[in-house]
């Protein structure tokens, strides 16, 4: 399988394979047939957080260090991780590891400010809280002066910060960017609304996907923020109670959805709150029906969240599908889309896999 190893925006030519479990069948569009896909009455639900900067260099000791924000503040401090010598250029499993630090101890920024540690996880020590010695303002005024976006080493060259924006991202609060909405521009947006199918957002803090601990590794995704508006969850409730699809925009939109409804008595409600959880095969879902998503290798978490909507032998066969075709993995790489009866709103014949 290729691995896309430059950033673009892909739009409405983006490739999209598609798995329909109901008609067990898998075929290719593009991004430009997702309005024909869905039907009157259906909703689509994106995540329109924006992408930190949220990769910093710091210094300790005079020694250049890369601290990694984990999510957007709480109360002035903000999760981090800390990473030894180096940057993205090296395999994040590869970097050495980060000297162990104490609470009170400081991170010098590299235009003379500070970042003190405010505590240490019992997990791992380059898990830690930290606040910035300034006021919450100055700090975000730092991180959007001073970071730059989290990438890791299969990119050929840096990624700029407006190249891991959603075109609708709003609030600050993704850490690594909600790629599934990347190819989605105002020309598919439009077609969606002509189709009379929905469009909503909510917010969701996409979190690390990497920490080159293997043990914080094995945990992610951690808990994350989520924000339903009132809006949105109405959206939802009418969708649900008129027997539309709810379709989210990426995993963290599955999450933030089917974690607001187990929060709330299984009703998506408005409200702000922390999902913990964690999709898998046996995870029942009461809201969502399908998921816009990237292409994911067998084995990764994004990968393992697709078992919630699709049998092992459909996921199989899509693999194949996509090794065969050519389709590109990772954050700029192409699209998948889970979605019963997607089969019944394509336009031509239905390519089964092999």
């Amino acid at each position: 399988m290729r691995v896309a190893t430059m950033p673009r925006w892909g739009g409405d030519a983006q490739r999209m394979l598609v798995l329909d479990p109901v008609h067990d069948a898998v075929f290719e569009r593009t991004i430009a047939a997702l309005p024909r896909l869905l039907a009157p009455g259906d909703l689509v639900v994106v995540n329109d957080a924006a992408t930190i900067p949220a990769s910093l260099r710091v210094l300790w000791r005079g020694a250049p260090l890369e601290l990694r924000l984990a999510g957007p503040p709480d109360d002035a401090m903000w999760p981090a991780v800390l990473f030894g010598a180096g940057d993205w250029r090296t395999d994040t499993e590869a970097r050495p590891r980060p000297p162990t630090l104490r609470p009170g101890d400081r991170l010098m920024l590299v235009d003379g400010g500070a970042i003190e540690i405010v505590g240490v996880s019992d997990r791992s020590p380059r898990l830690l809280a930290v606040r910035f010695d300034a006021t919450l303002a100055d700090a975000w005024a730092a991180v959007m002066r001073l970071g730059r976006p989290i990438q890791y080493a299969y990119l050929r060259r840096p990624v700029a910060p407006h190249e891991v924006q959603t075109r609708y991202a709003a609030r600050p609060w993704a850490v690594e960017m909600p790629s599934a909405g990347r190819p989605l521009g105002i020309t598919t947006l439009v077609a969606l609304r002509r189709r009379g199918v929905g469009v909503v957002a909510l917010t969701h803090a996409a979190g690390l996907s990497s920490t080159g601990d293997a043990e914080l590794d094995a945990a992610l995704p951690w808990p994350e923020r989520y924000d339903v508006p009132a809006g949105t969850a109405a959206a939802v409730a009418d969708t649900r109670r008129r027997g539309g699809r709810v379709v989210a925009v990426g995993t963290s939109v599955v999450r933030a959805l089917e974690g607001n409804a187990r929060d709330h008595d299984g009703v998506v409600t408005a409200a702000t709150g922390i999902t913990s959880l964690v999709l898998g095969p046996s995870t029942p879902l009461g809201v969502v029906d399908g998921v816009l998503s990237g292409i994911h290798e067998p084995g990764t978490t994004h990968h393992g969240l697709l078992g919630a909507f699709a049998e092992p032998s459909l996921l199989e066969r899509a693999h194949r599908e996509a090794v065969a075709t050519g389709l590109s993995i990772h954050e700029f790489g192409d699209s998948s889309l889970v979605l019963p009866g997607a089969a019944a709103g394509a336009h031509g014949a239905c390519r089964p896999a092999a």
